[in-house]
């Protein structure tokens, strides 16, 4: 989508600024099966295409990457980003402080257990009395961080601070760009919250065990690597359901479990409520929500062909697909204690499937007979009737004609042509559901280098982020800083609530108070005024200090946006180069925008330590000269460059 000229004079005018106002060539194999590229077909040179193709499978080209891959061969350069086997020595030397990224799910649990479960714990051990939790909150949090320290736990903050701080790690330096970028994409498809407080601690893994290895595999592999995952088991609510041994399985409960949840708020100490509460868990029955989301938003599509009765039919088919125990304090203790009694040994003949953190336990399935979409399932499938359910959804044409689109819309446009989706969408199915062969198909295809296509998505804030420090070469100490200034400009990696992910559409990212938002961190970038986070704008430009702000607009846009035609945009930009009070008119128009409301927490609220977002902020009244007093021209470059990446044209791909 193209950022519309007038909402950015919008923007810029309630900042007080008041300043903004060829035919077709034979296609040889070039590299390991990748076609030449008809990007000449589309009018584009060489250049063109390489800064195209990064745009694209990127997080954004860094300076001098354009020639680098102009020199390699488009092909070359992205059959090997296919491969995903570049050396990230230097990132894996940084990401080896991060030890908790490392850990399985059993060991998280056990080091990052939730409040309620450290509670319980403490309680358990005489640490606290169960009264004092009311009597002396202070006291209280005192005595429970002593206990975790004196047996190895630390807060759950701990935990998604390192992970946050790995994910943009990564993001910026990794060399193997399209598997990050392709990491992002498949989980936002196959989305899970850190809002959700049981399966929080299940994230970090979730993404380094199911999604990373499998963005370049087959789908259906990736597919039911997410089904068996703690993440999603416990997000869709899966774990819990549960069948009967008969066939004739209860009325599904509400998705939410309003059964259950409706009595907690009177229960207090009562133990006539208690009662009904345990009677209401144990009548659960059949959970709807991962049948329901894995049709709609995984495989299918909500247009995909199937019915309530398909959804109530398939969730018949999961139940029984639990959490293998992680520990006594952790997931399934009940469990546990059966299972031990069985013995490991003998747990396949009695129809238990156990792999890795995944559990089948047959007496929670449903044993009777099931449809799907046409397909008979049962009677007594065990865990083979979810598997065969999940292979079925995956090879569905709505599936390979759902995930074609999806793919299309993330690195094409936000309205793909349906001649590329079509022709995508036969080598889904023709290739098994091979990404790699997708993926190639849709680079091999003129529509993905048509003029419509071109600068026509619109970043996210993540990726405006992103593609800053990776455009100036920033130096990144403290990556979380970064993500708080995400949060600021509307997105909130790993808090998304809903089951569909953050839209990709631009619409979705831009009004007036976002591109004020965007504004204003690339001023706080180019001048160094994030902490952690250092810039060296002189070496940009081999120390060659323009003659002007007039010269440096040019030179640095032609730097942090090559191969652009850049006339409209230095043309709009120049008035704002000289006015000391640019900052702060910015500063004050967005005070008066409330923030979005996934993107207004700040660090303290997020991760329970003392707030820096002041740090990111210029005293009230000063503006970038005043603050570089010590180099004028180093204030003039910042603003410069601040605005650039301010701009309109720098928040397309």
């Amino acid at each position: 989508m193209k950022i519309r000229l007038k909402q950015w004079a919008v923007a810029a005018s309630v900042a007080g600024a008041g300043l903004l106002s060829a035919a077709f060539y034979n296609m040889p194999v070039s590299y390991k099966g990748v076609q030449k590229f008809p990007y000449r077909v589309a009018g584009l040179t060489e250049r063109q295409a390489a800064a195209h193709l990064l745009s694209r499978f990127t997080y954004g080209a860094t300076p001098g990457q354009v020639d680098a891959v102009v020199k390699e061969g488009l092909e070359k350069w992205f059959a090997q980003q296919l491969e995903a086997r570049q050396s990230d020595d230097s990132l894996t030397q940084i990401l080896n402080h991060f030890d908790a990224i490392t850990f399985t799910n059993a060991q998280l649990v056990a080091k990052y257990p939730r409040p309620g479960q450290l509670t319980k714990m403490a309680i358990r051990d005489g640490v606290v009395n169960k009264d004092s939790i009311k009597t002396d909150r202070k006291e209280y949090r005192s005595v429970l961080l002593s206990y975790m320290q004196q047996n190895g736990m630390a807060p759950e903050q701990e935990l998604f601070r390192q992970f946050i701080n790995q994910k943009v790690l990564r993001a910026a330096y990794s060399n193997n760009q399209l598997q990050e970028v392709l990491t992002d994409f498949w989980f936002n498809h196959f989305n899970v919250s850190i809002t959700k407080n049981q399966c929080a601690v299940f994230i970090p893994a979730y993404e380094r065990d199911v999604i990373r290895p499998n963005v370049f595999g087959k789908f259906d592999k990736l597919l039911l690597a997410t089904a068996k995952s703690p993440a999603m088991l416990v997000y869709l609510d899966n774990f819990s359901s549960v069948g009967n041994d008969g066939g004739n399985a209860r009325q599904p409960i509400n998705n939410n479990r309003t059964a259950f949840n409706a009595l907690m708020p009177a229960m207090g100490n009562d133990t006539v409520m208690m009662a009904k509460v345990q009677k209401a868990r144990k009548a659960q029955g059949v959970n709807e929500n991962y049948a329901r989301e894995v049709m709609e938003l995984h495989t299918l599509g909500v247009d995909g062909g199937y019915t309530q009765q398909d959804v109530t039919q398939a969730a018949k088919v999961l139940t029984g697909w639990t959490l293998y125990p992680m520990g006594d304090e952790g997931y399934g203790g009940g469990i546990k204690k059966q299972l031990d009694r069985i013995g490991e040994d003998k747990l396949a003949q009695r129809g238990f499937v156990h792999e890795g953190d995944f559990l089948f336990t047959p007496n929670r399935h449903d044993k009777g007979e099931k449809t799907v979409l046409g397909k008979h399932f049962g009677p007594d499938g065990g865990c083979q009737e979810g598997l065969d359910l999940l292979e079925m959804l995956a090879h569905h044409q709505s599936t390979a004609k759902f995930i074609s689109r999806k793919l299309a819309v993330r690195f094409v446009s936000d309205n793909p042509a349906q001649t590329l989706v079509d022709k995508m969408a036969k080598t889904f199915t023709d290739k098994d559901g091979d990404i790699k062969a997708v993926l190639l198909t849709m680079v091999s295809s003129p529509e993905f280098w048509s003029a419509n296509a071109v600068r026509e998505k619109t970043k996210s804030p993540f990726e405006l982020a992103i593609g800053a420090v990776r455009s100036l070469q920033a130096e990144i100490r403290q990556p979380y800083q970064l993500y708080t200034w995400v949060n600021k400009m509307g997105e909130k990696k790993y808090y998304y609530q809903a089951p569909t992910g953050f839209p990709d559409k631009g619409q979705y990212w831009i009004n007036t108070g976002s591109l004020l938002n965007r504004m204003n961190f690339g001023l706080a970038l180019a001048s160094s005024r994030i902490p952690g986070v250092k810039v060296d704008l002189a070496a940009l430009n081999n120390h060659h200090e323009p003659e002007s702000a007039q010269a440096a607009l040019l030179t640095y846009s032609k730097l942090i946006m090559p191969e652009r035609n850049l006339t409209e945009t230095v043309k709009r930009l120049t008035p704002m180069l000289n006015d000391p009070q640019l900052i702060s008119k910015i500063e004050a128009a967005s005070a008066k925008i409330k923030p979005a409301g996934n993107a207004a927490l700040s660090e303290r609220t997020m991760m329970g330590g003392p707030d820096t977002t002041s740090a990111d902020k210029p005293s009230k009244g000063k503006n970038v000269l005043a603050m570089q007093g010590n180099s004028t021209n180093s204030a003039m470059l910042s603003q410069v460059v601040g605005v650039i990446i301010g701009s309109p044209e720098y928040q397309r791909r």
